[in-house]
């Protein structure tokens, strides 16, 4: 690349936001663009590391249900093969009061113990008599919980999980992302459950998903990368974004490039943005932004996978006698996640802390355990100590044994994991878009536009489809200004919608 360069449209960042608005570009060829990212690899926050034995992890629980067929066109161009793909339904199961009780919890009290199943009945009917009543909105989500659920769905799951999530009270957090992320339940059909000790069944949009056969989910978008033009590419250290000047029009680069752009749309994290602009009205607005940071712990085991662990996807964890909230058998995904059975690894040490028996390498089979632990100002971590105490909440839970083998283990902290849909959030988002919009920069993307309602892995590659339509046909933007039509259960086509006409056109036959 010469020292200055001029391209109409120039992105900001390699994950899944990023590659959609290079894949549209690409595919429009209506104007010259470029898209840089500080990664020497694609995917973002959805990539995949593999530690040195041989284990994949995720950055974080990922799975690729869609709300769009041309997300899916995308991804099926890219991974065409039948054997790209494993298929799954999902079995996911919260950890309650030393049960395994289905997903989604407010659906499944049968499995709990009598007493707590009549504090969660004595809840739910007062909270359906309440809703009868009440002529004002939650002003919260904790009012949001109460209201659908009662006080003891509230206090044994909802509040302490969420907690556990987000790392904010649940008081601090608004209710209107929540669209169809949370299943409210139904009175009658919980009640019948109770009475005849049965459970219900699975509910929600990624009920079944799937899996990359090879590379974890990071794999997915390395394979969505190839499909581009890699002269375009421009990955790597050489190419972090150092400064932006939007008055000028001009990114510099670390390595001195100066890169000059008509529009740019910009993935990396607004707040981040903010900073390499150097605006000080921006950069308070977007101090009105709230996330926390994720870690990823992830345990390789030697063994055969337990009976307990089965066929489980994700399990849930709301209370305190493990860190993390989420624990994912990774190994259940692909068999590829892991090495395979004649690799020969030596035992770092027991799940209880105590010394292998042998220091000898010695063959699997091999399976693993992602687990997700949050930490921010408001819930402080014991950082130092995380993936022991990760491990020690493993065996409390019955995830692992006291004696099983531990042959890897991985430890990554993503400082912005989750955008928080705070109650400041909303009014925040109203300052800080519309100002970067006059300065010719939309940034889109999970904490490009910090709405989490659309911040799934098909959302996210929407948000640069649809931002490049409307850099360059003035076309609305469904998925960030429209979060309930594209979640909702009207959205059956999944079709991108583009251009004003044809949104209304969808908007009134909803």
């Amino acid at each position: 690349m010469s020292s200055e360069t001029y391209v109409d449209v120039l992105v900001v960042g390699a994950g899944p936001t990023g590659l959609g608005a290079a894949k549209r570009l690409n595919q429009l060829n209506e104007a010259s663009w470029l898209l840089l990212d500080s990664n020497s690899t694609p995917g973002g926050l959805a990539s995949t590391d593999v530690t040195p034995e041989g284990f994949l992890y995720d950055v974080g629980g990922h799975v690729i249900f869609s709300h769009y067929k041309y997300f899916d066109d995308c991804i099926n161009e890219a991974l065409p093969k039948e054997g790209d793909w494993y298929e799954h339904q999902r079995i996911s199961y919260v950890r309650c009061k030393e049960q395994w009780v289905p997903y989604p919890f407010q659906n499944n009290i049968s499995m709990l113990p009598k007493e707590d199943q009549v504090k969660c009945m004595d809840g739910m009917i007062d909270a359906a008599l309440e809703c009868r009543v009440a002529n004002t909105k939650p002003k919260d989500f904790d009012e949001w919980i109460v209201r659908m659920m009662g006080t003891g769905i509230a206090d044994l799951f909802m509040r302490p999980y969420n907690y556990k999530v987000w790392a904010v009270p649940t008081t601090k957090m608004q209710c209107q992302w929540l669209g169809e992320r949370v299943a409210a339940p139904d009175l009658k059909t919980v009640t019948k459950n109770v009475i005849l000790q049965k459970t219900a069944g699975n509910w929600g949009p990624n009920a079944t998903f799937k899996f990359p056969a090879e590379g974890g989910t990071g794999g997915i978008w390395i394979a969505v990368a190839n499909t581009l033009p890699q002269e375009k590419l421009k990955l790597g250290e050489n190419y972090t974004v150092e400064k932006v000047d939007p008055k000028k029009h001009i990114v510099v680069t670390k390595d001195g490039t100066r890169i000059r752009y008509g529009k740019l749309i910009n993935t990396m994290a607004v707040d981040a943005l903010a900073e390499k602009i150097g605006d000080e009205q921006l950069i308070a607005s977007t101090k009105k932004l709230y996330y926390s940071t994720t870690h990823v712990i992830g345990i390789g085991i030697r063994g055969a996978r337990p009976g307990n662990i089965g066929d489980k996807c994700w399990l849930y964890f709301p209370e305190d006698d493990c860190p993390f909230y989420r624990a994912t058998i990774f190994s259940n995904y692909s068999p590829n996640n892991q090495p395979s059975e004649s690799a020969k690894l030596p035992t770092l040490q027991k799940a209880d802390g105590s010394k292998p028996d042998s220091d000898e390498a010695k063959p699997g089979p091999y399976w693993s355990l992602m687990m997700e632990v949050s930490q921010s100002t408001l819930k402080p971590l014991d950082v130092e100590n995380v993936l022991r105490d990760t491990i020690q909440g493993c065996v409390n839970t019955s995830l692992l044994s006291p004696d099983a083998e531990i042959v890897s283990t991985y430890h990554r902290a993503f400082d912005h994991g989750y955008p928080t849909p705070t109650l400041e959030r909303d009014g925040a988002l109203k300052e800080i878009l519309p100002k970067l919009e006059d300065m010719d920069i939309l940034s889109r993307g999970r904490f490009g536009s910090w709405k989490y309602e659309v911040g799934n892995q098909d959302h996210s590659f929407m948000l640069g489809v649809e931002a490049v339509d409307k850099v360059l046909h003035g076309a609305v933007e469904v998925t960030l200004n429209y979060p309930d039509f594209v979640n909702g259960r009207q959205n059956t086509e999944r079709r991108l919608v583009e251009g004003v006409k044809a949104f209304k056109k969808v908007e009134v036959r909803a």
